[in-house]
């Protein structure tokens, strides 16, 4: 991959003398900044600003390792052929009208392909901006030339974007505005050959590059994508787009159909550690703030301690700190002492500071060096967010003493500014330089901390595999049930197979009488559920088969004849005993077409797929995998306890979501896996109903 970022040589191949054409702007960008050897192929000219312009590829003299193309799709397959016949490692592909219009695009794009694995010459697009580095200043393309009336700002943070305006509206828009600067740009279109991993192993391995930011509409190789993200120390933003899925609406299972909108991408970015945006702007302020805090330690608490000027900022602060599961400090003991001794004796310090009375007794300097000096030094306190507030003239802070406080801080400090434009701008930039990022919104200040409060240094696992934690599954008993089966299993079928591998079930069994009604009856005792058990049928409740909180022999014996009736011998009556806990759960597995094997927890019951609070992870699953996913639940209150409720065993719930994915990878043919619900019965989960569907 190295020649695409740093070749010897490189040919533009449609280079043009016309300055509204890309080819020129290509060859222009080349000139300005690439210091190894440039050839301008066009057989319309002999020489291009100055540089002798070759008919084609073959002329070329050495070194040559890249090639850049900008002429039409039609012509693109036979000019990469003549360039691999030439040696040519790369061909970045500039050009547009391939699989994305479609039709003779489509055509087109296939017979590249065709040419790529014939010769196995490197592609980078089509369709694509290609890529900047302003390290080496190494424009490879055609974003405009107005890139270079700015002085590239340093920075570690590179990007992968498979959008070709993107890219360049990212690097125009951050280098003419000041806010971050970039080290690399990476467009990759279509990614007929070089894809998101590929670009990402090399930005991982790349020393310029400290922060990794990507925009994807598809992912190639999920499994790759997310091992490469696990593994890697380096802060990972990934925005992605086109998340929703139809395809749900076909999907059998509720953990199929859960399995939409993203839900499999988010957890499997959430279990490689990686920070996801929900939009353009937030990414790049996530990357600018993570890449600032990117040696941060792991914190041990979310206590923030807010500086401000104005008490509503104030409130507005405690409102979204709360939001975003942070809390604020309490101020005492030796940092109220410290504080308190510059500020007025009628204003007693607490949290939200409301610094102002405190400035106008001793004066900017001293109160917030006293401010940030004690909150530093207060292990209680994990996060400080200041207010900046500049009116046009008024003396502006000192950003010498704040570069030397975030220098020593060992935790985030993160500033909110607003007032005069031009005053507020250059006080920016000053933070920024001295590594405190700031944000004209106060609740993207707040939302950029949490993340920095939350984030926890990656722990590379020593392998892959599940938990020794787990009592070993004997599969023998396994093998024997799941033996000659096929299509969706009924729930007793399924929880038998589930029984077998160490996940706890509830009490059961099949009747095919009133006499073995009453006999399981006495065994179980009240109250009981009875279901009727339908060849292929997955929701029995959708068709009138299930009965709860039966309580006497004679509701029993009713309900078995009406079940029966239904039926029409079609299949089994099943009695169990019924659980009766306060919160149902759902868990599952299914296979991702992009990401492979996944097990899902989530709400459960009837309502499952209305409420939707569900959290995926890939498998196989560490037990740290497993807590971790539980924990992503939003109705995570209602397992911690919630108003005298026994909390849920979350370790007992961690086997069950490593048992599961170690039973669908186990046997390849298992499609998915539904449990809904297992209720939790006095803290542990029990799988009531259940669903085994195979290939």
């Amino acid at each position: 991959m190295d020649f695409f970022f740093n070749p010897k040589g490189v040919a533009v191949i449609g280079a043009s003398a016309n300055p509204l054409k890309g080819g020129y702007t290509i060859l222009k960008n080349l000139i300005s900044g690439y210091k190894g050897a440039i050839y301008p192929v066009n057989p319309g000219y002999d020489a291009i600003e100055g540089l002798t312009c070759y008919p084609d590829i073959k002329g070329v003299p050495d070194p040559l390792d890249l090639v850049i193309l900008f002429i039409p799709a039609k012509m693109v397959p036979s000019v990469v052929s003549d360039c691999a016949n030439r040696g040519v490692k790369g061909v970045i592909i500039q050009s547009g009208g391939f699989a994305e219009s479609g039709g003779k695009g489509q055509a087109i794009q296939e017979e590249l392909l065709s040419v790529m694995k014939k010769t196995g010459i490197r592609l980078w697009g089509p369709n694509c901006m290609g890529l900047v580095d302003t390290v080496r200043k190494n424009v490879f393309s055609f974003v405009s030339p107005a890139i270079w009336e700015q002085e590239f700002i340093k920075s570690d943070v590179s990007l992968i974007v498979q959008s070709g305006m993107l890219s360049a509206g990212f690097l125009i828009d951050l280098m003419s505005h000041g806010t971050m600067g970039i080290s690399k740009a990476c467009s990759i279109g279509n990614k007929i050959d070089v894809d998101e991993c590929d670009v990402l192993e090399y930005l991982i391995n790349d020393p310029d590059t400290g922060t990794i930011g990507l925009y994807l509409e598809s992912i190639t190789d999920g499994r790759r994508f997310f091992h490469l993200l696990k593994h890697t120390d380096k802060p990972v933003v990934v925005l992605k787009g086109g998340k929703s899925e139809k395809g749900a609406e076909a999907a059998m299972s509720h953990t199929a159909s859960l399995a939409g909108d993203g839900k499999v991408i988010s957890g499997a970015l959430a279990q490689a550690g990686v920070i996801e945006a929900r939009d353009f702007k937030q990414m790049m302020d996530l990357l600018r703030t993570v890449s600032m805090y990117k040696h941060l330690p792991a914190l041990n608490g979310k206590n923030i301690i807010v500086l401000t000027y104005s008490g509503a900022a104030g409130i507005l602060s405690s409102d979204f700190i709360d939001e975003m599961g942070l809390k604020l400090a309490d101020i005492k003991g030796e940092t109220a002492k410290l504080m308190q001794s510059v500020f007025p004796d009628w204003m007693p310090v607490s949290n939200p500071v409301d610094m102002w009375p405190a400035i106008e007794k001793n004066g900017r300097k001293k109160v917030y060096g006293t401010a940030f000096l004690a909150a530093i030094a207060d292990p209680g306190i994990h996060g400080i967010l200041f207010h900046s507030f500049i009116s046009k003239g008024a003396k502006k802070p000192d950003a010498d003493v704040f570069r030397e406080l975030a220098r020593h801080a060992g935790k985030p400090i993160v500033c909110w500014s607003m007032g005069h434009r031009e005053d507020v701008m250059a006080l920016n930039m000053n933070l920024q330089e001295a590594g405190i990022p700031v944000f004209g919104e106060l609740y993207r200040s707040i939302e950029c901390l949490a993340v920095l409060v939350n984030r926890k240094q990656k722990k590379k696992a020593v392998s892959s595999h599940p938990s020794t934690a787990t009592r070993p599954v004997l599969w023998e008993k396994t093998d024997a049930l799941i033996k000659d089966q096929h299509g969706v299993l009924d729930e007793f079928a399924s929880k038998k197979i589930l029984s077998s591998i160490g996940i706890p079930v509830v009490s059961e069994q099949i009747v095919q009488s009133e006499k073995e009604v009453l006999r399981s009856i006495a065994q179980s005792g009240f109250p009981v559920v009875m279901k009727g058990l339908v060849p292929q049928t997955v929701h029995k409740s959708d068709h009138g088969l299930v009965e709860l909180n039966i309580y006497s022999e004679d509701t029993a014996i009713k309900t078995f004849r009406s079940l029966s009736e239904k039926m029409a011998g079609k299949g089994d009556i099943l009695i169990q005993k019924q659980i009766n806990g306060h919160v149902e759960l759902i868990a599952g597995f299914v296979r991702d077409p992009q990401f492979g094997p996944c097990v899902m927890i989530g709400f459960g019951g009837m309502f499952a797929e209305l409420i939707k609070d569900t959290a995926f992870a890939l498998a196989p699953l560490t037990f740290q995998d497993a807590i971790e996913t539980i924990d992503r639940l939003k109705t995570g209150r209602l397992l911690d306890g919630y108003r005298g409720m026994a909390p849920l065993d979350k370790n007992d719930m961690a086997n069950i979501l490593i048992r599961i994915g170690e039973l669908g990878i186990t046997y390849p043919w298992i499609k998915e896996i539904d449990i809904n619900p297992l209720i939790v019965d006095n803290g542990h989960p029990v799988a009531v109903d259940a669903s085994v569907i195979l290939g």
